[in-house]
């Protein structure tokens, strides 16, 4: 059936000042659209012609009929008019005005066109719409019990009443044509048009808190009071608003257990992402398996403001059926999407924002230095005359803005969405930018009666954006050059050159790196999406997904003569270019049926998923060029390479995967109450190509039980909805590698013969066909809930996750293996942990309403074990993480039956009188800075770095037609080593510019001390706690704005407002996941505070 719906014609020209010629030509875009809609509208009545011939049906079949025929939509409401009435009728080719006037004649229908829109009406109710009448009435429940205290009020005004104790209630002087809107806490809203009646009694439903609405859960949707898995969805009602660069930051702090961070103000990077801990040792990425429509991709395939829903499948039963990649949980994207429900209109979302560091290092400053040169404690050769504040010379205040068109259209049989974005990012360094434009549409295309559906989905993207040597992205170097560089010391010398010291190893002018530096990549991405769906009975339905995904990268790279690293390196210019392209095709073929039998309800699901991707890469660089004219678009020009100099190269490769899989679901309810979810996969997949079996079976089982469906709670008014879940589900985790089964060979030292050299191949791999897949088997016991007519909602889980067969790299002898490792299935690992997410309307009434949900979440992460009969580990431990030079060690520790994420190195707890470190030994003793052995027998856990504790806050006020929403989250019982400090208060370089804090009135005696090494020890962990108000968004909404714009908002937003820690360095929010968590690099991009101005219009 179709919905009927408004239309209303979008001829706003919308305009914006931008120094940007791309945003110009958007505009241009966008006008030449709404002009060219309007114009189209005026004269789509005049040349609109059809034929209607009907024998004796109703109005309602014509109505239909002349929709299917024209592109236009009728609006009426059957309560008032007659659509029932059967009419025979045979019009041929004629205006639609002649139609429909011999269509209505001899009834009380009137008809208005407005534009594509035609809006039927009863005569008698005009009649009545200037008449005021006393209305009254009674309200109740479903079952007639009267409910006191609804609100009764006239839609559109602030005119009402409530009801009494009797659920009675009365409004006078009422206009005939009012509509009446009742609502209460718990039940759903009732609008219901006077229509000329006096008496009014109504009965209100129950809400039911969305368990209506539908969830993903992969390759199919269900509903969410049948869901018996740990699953969250986000609507994009309740994403988080302002400035954000990719989806994870829209659901930050909204799904309970799902670890999601931004440690880098850099506008090229992205937001890291951990669901329920580690789960591997072997390097493999940590991220949950990310789906957009159905292909997989990453967090920033598509604009944010693109984005309808995210669901996340978090337990082991959820995400079993994507097999070798659901280990990690599976977050689901949605986007936007064309269909027959949604009315023509255009949205316009733009905001722009600022940004500033969020916290800045309190480092010495030039007047610091001339006072410690007059105490004596510096040499006065270190007063070089300047006074440069280095962050201030390669910062900026940047500038962020976003425009997003939408366009949707179409009918019931073909309709379609098309949006239009673009991003242009300014970082907070010189140079560091990152642009996005994309372009996405959407068609869907019904026939044979809706038997036969077809979607079309087309993305295009393309990105540039700032990038050093071969890495994307800001130079953290020239950060850490900017903190340590004497502030004395000014940006350029007299002849106007930059103050340089080329003598000085690893101490750089920052804004000469910047200035004498150009590079940029450039990332293009197309995907075209195909989706055939054929009903050909009742209850089957055949679909075949195909998708095929281009992406092509360029790194161009240059250093002038000027750099300080060719004036090292005596050499005129430095260049690389990088290139990749990355081929993905995908193949979904899924059967599902769909049955009830009495009180038993089927939905059974086959499908069969075929995944090949083919990547390429190429590099070259060169260096000593004669001019810095051509950067890095003429290589050949270096003389590197016509020199035979070891100062330039170049190297290609190319990687092919493919995965196939067979699966399959069974979803089964009796009477709504009794709830079952079965599923299994069956794949392989190209890491495993060589081995004796590269196939595995990952099955899956869970159950739910709906109490309140059962007749003995019927009695028990406290609970709304009350589920039971409980949940069992295998998964496997894709290692990096491909061909893990088969020996390799990589390229190894040249060796000279005969006047040439020669390159030699050596083997890298061993051979072991008995891998398999890591399995992660996970259990899952939860319960859903809502009470207090639903003013109280959640759901409360518990899991236990078991990955067995980790792959790790063990020792074994040559011969008779081919090199000294062996990849092997051995390691065992266990999580658990527990989330609760809780959601409340404290208040509600007339005009304001407060919404607030709470999510917590703890994870235990153990290392069970590491060797088994064949295997063995050459210790009970393995270290992880590096300090960098110069104190070069390692920074974490991994015990076999231990947690993972232990800081581990030497404990201090005091400093003696010479200013020397007191340590804590391995027997607990108290021992001096001479006297103690530094050995690794005498380091200690420190510290771990991944939060026990993780939880939000998020509240939502509504107040008339002002909103404001306020995000907080925070991590505990975490502990973090602060690279910072360690490096930059003892630099052990006199004229290196150092932290403040290093002139502690206790510890800066040891800290400043040069008869002791610099070292990684306790004093630089610290506790990591920390409680952030994310983001805060003011906003206001305006609807019936006038002929052309429907709705109107404006809002202010802050993202990363303020925080609440003891920790000292930056930002507390550090990565947590890996084997390295709670690093706090010296290098890394500070992360930033964003104010934002944005509008949304729709048309």
């Amino acid at each position: 059936m179709k919905k009927k719906q408004f239309l209303i014609a979008p001829r706003c020209v919308i305009s914006w000042k931008n120094k940007y010629f791309l945003t110009m030509k958007l505009t241009l875009l966008a006008l030449l659209l709404f002009v060219a809609q309007g114009f189209a509208i005026n004269s789509y009545s005049q040349g609109t012609r059809l034929s209607l011939k009907i024998e004796n049906q109703s109005i309602k079949q014509a109505l239909s009929t002349i929709e299917d025929q024209t592109d236009y939509y009728f609006l009426y409401n059957s309560r008032f008019v007659d659509v029932e009435k059967k009419v025979s009728l045979n019009v041929p080719d004629n205006s639609i005005e002649n139609v429909l006037d011999e269509l209505f004649s001899g009834t009380n229908i009137k008809y208005e066109i407005v534009d594509r829109q035609i809006i039927l009406s009863n005569q008698v109710q005009v009649e009545t719409q200037q008449k005021e009448l006393d209305v009254s009435g009674k309200v109740t429940d479903a079952s007639g019990q009267v409910l006191p205290g609804v609100t009764v009020i006239i839609k559109g005004t602030t005119i009402g009443t409530i009801t009494d104790f009797e659920g009675n209630y009365s409004l006078n002087n009422v206009a005939g044509d009012a509509v009446l809107v009742f609502s209460f806490v718990g039940m759903k809203s009732l609008e219901v048009p006077v229509a000329g009646q006096q008496s009014i009694s109504i009965a209100l439903e129950e809400e039911t808190i969305g368990l209506e609405e539908v969830v993903a859960i992969g390759y199919g949707t269900i509903k969410k009071a049948d869901v018996t898995s740990s699953v969250s969805t986000v609507k994009s009602e309740d994403f988080n608003v302002g400035s954000v660069q990719d989806a994870g930051q829209l659901i930050q702090g909204k799904v309970a257990g799902l670890s999601l961070n931004t440690t880098s103000g850099d506008p090229t990077a992205g937001t890291s992402i951990r669901l329920r801990g580690n789960t591997t040792l072997y390097g493999t990425s940590t991220s949950p398996l990310i789906l957009v429509d159905g292909v997989p991709s990453d967090l920033n395939t598509v604009a944010p403001e693109d984005i309808e829903s995210i669901d996340v499948l978090k337990d082991g039963s959820a995400a079993a059926i994507y097999g070798t990649r659901g280990t990690n949980g599976v977050i689901i994207i949605t986007t936007k999407r064309a269909g027959a429900d949604y009315k023509s209109n255009v949205e316009y979302t733009g905001y722009l924002s600022t940004q500033t560091i969020a916290n800045k290092l309190d480092m010495l400053t030039a007047q610091d230095y001339r006072d410690q040169i007059a105490a004596g404690t510096r040499a006065s050769s270190d007063d070089l005359g300047g006074d440069t504040n280095w962050l201030d010379e390669i910062t900026q205040t940047p500038l962020i803005h976003v425009h997003n068109l939408t366009f949707r259209g179409g009918n019931s049989k073909t309709n379609y969405l098309a949006t239009v974005n673009y991003r242009n990012a300014e970082g907070i360094f010189l140079e560091s930018y990152a642009e996005r434009f994309s372009a996405r549409a959407d068609i869907n295309h019904s026939m044979l009666d809706d038997m036969l559906n077809f979607n079309l989905g087309i993305l295009t993207k393309t990105e540039k954006m700032n990038s050093y040597n071969a890495n994307v992205g800001f130079d953290g170097y020239t950060y850490r050059q900017a903190l340590i560089y004497n502030p004395t010391s000014p940006v350029k010398d007299e002849n106007g050159d930059w103050m340089e010291q080329p003598g000085a190893f690893n101490y750089d002018n920052p804004v000469s790196r910047i200035k004498e530096s150009d590079g940029e990549t450039s990332n293009n991405l197309t995907r075209v999406t195909g989706t055939v769906t054929l009903k050909p009975i009742e209850g089957l339905t055949l679909k075949s997904l195909m998708s095929y995904s281009k992406w092509n990268q360029t790194i161009g790279y240059y250093e002038t003569k000027k750099h300080i690293s060719t004036v090292r390196s005596g050499v005129n210019g430095f260049a690389s270019n990088n290139a990749a392209e990355n081929a993905e095709k995908l193949i979904d073929i899924t059967a599902e049926y769909r049955k009830s039998i009495g009180e038993h309800n089927f939905n059974v699901l086959a499908g069969y998923s075929w995944q090949d991707f083919v990547g390429r890469s190429f590099y070259a660089y060169n260096n000593d060029f004669q001019s810095d004219q051509f950067g890095y678009n003429n290589m050949g020009l270096g003389s590197g390479a016509k020199e035979g100099s070891t100062s330039w190269g170049m190297g290609s490769g190319k990687t092919k995967t493919n995965l196939i899989g067979f699966f399959g679901r069974l979803n089964y309810n009796y009477k709504n109450r009794y709830l079952l979810m079965a599923s299994v996969r069956h794949e392989a997949a190209s890491q495993l190509y060589g081995t004796n079996d590269p196939w595995g079976t990952f099955p899956a089982v869970s159950v739910g039980w709906r109490l309140t469906e059962e007749p003995f709670m019927e009695s028990v008014s406290l609970f709304n909805d009350l589920k039971l879940r409980a949940g069992y589900g295998v998964t496997g985790t894709q290692p990096d590698d491909i061909f893990l089964g088969l020996a390799s060979l990589n390229y190894s030292n040249p060796f000279y013969n005969n006047g040439k050299w020669i390159q030699t191949l050596a083997f890298s791999r061993n051979p072991n066909p008995y891998l398999r897949w890591e399995e992660k088997k996970e259990t899952n016991i939860g319960v859903d809930f809502a009470m207090l007519k639903n003013r109280l909602s959640g759901s409360i889980d518990l899991y236990k996750r078991k990955i067995d067969g980790l792959l790790y790299d063990y020792s074994v002898p040559v011969p008779p293996n081919l090199v000294t490792t062996t990849t092997a299935n051995v390691g065992v690992m266990e999580n658990k942990g527990i989330e609760i997410l809780i959601n409340a309307i404290p208040i509600t009434s007339d005009d304001f309403e407060w919404n607030t949900n709470v999510t917590f979440s703890t994870n235990n992460n153990k290392l069970v074990s590491l060797s088994n009969e064949l295997y063995q580990a050459t210790s009970d431990y393995f270290t992880a993480g590096a300090t960098g030079e110069p104190i070069q060690t390692f920074t974490h520790r991994v015990d076999i039956g231990g947690e993972i994420g232990n800081f581990y190195g030497f404990k201090v707890i005091d400093v003696d009188e010479e200013g020397k470190w007191i340590y804590e030994d391995a027997e607990g003793n108290a021992v001096n800075y001479d006297d103690f052995d530094h050995s690794f027998e005498n380091k200690k856990v420190l510290g771990n770095g991944i939060p026990k504790y993780i939880g939000s806050w998020n509240n939502t006020f509504k107040y008339k037609d002002f909103d404001l929403s306020i995000t907080m989250r925070g991590a505990f019982d975490f502990q973090i080593l602060n690279f910072e400090r360690m490096y930059l208060e003892n630099t052990k370089t006199v004229q290196y510019n150092r932290l403040k804090s290093a002139y502690d009135p206790v510890f800066g005696k040891a800290v400043l001390s040069t008869d002791m090494d610099l070292e990684y020890n306790s004093y630089y962990i610290e506790n990591g706690d920390y409680w952030k108000i994310d983001n805060i968004t003011l906003g206001y909404t305006m609807t019936n704005l006038g002929k052309y714009i429907q709705k109107a908002r404006i809002y202010a937003s802050t993202l990363n407002t303020f925080v609440i820690t003891g920790y000292k360095g930056i930002d507390p929010e550090v990565y947590s996941g890996g084997l390295t968590p709670g690093n706090d690099g010296r290098d890394k991009y500070p992360t930033t505070r964003t104010f934002t101005l944005g509008v949304n219009l729709t048309f």
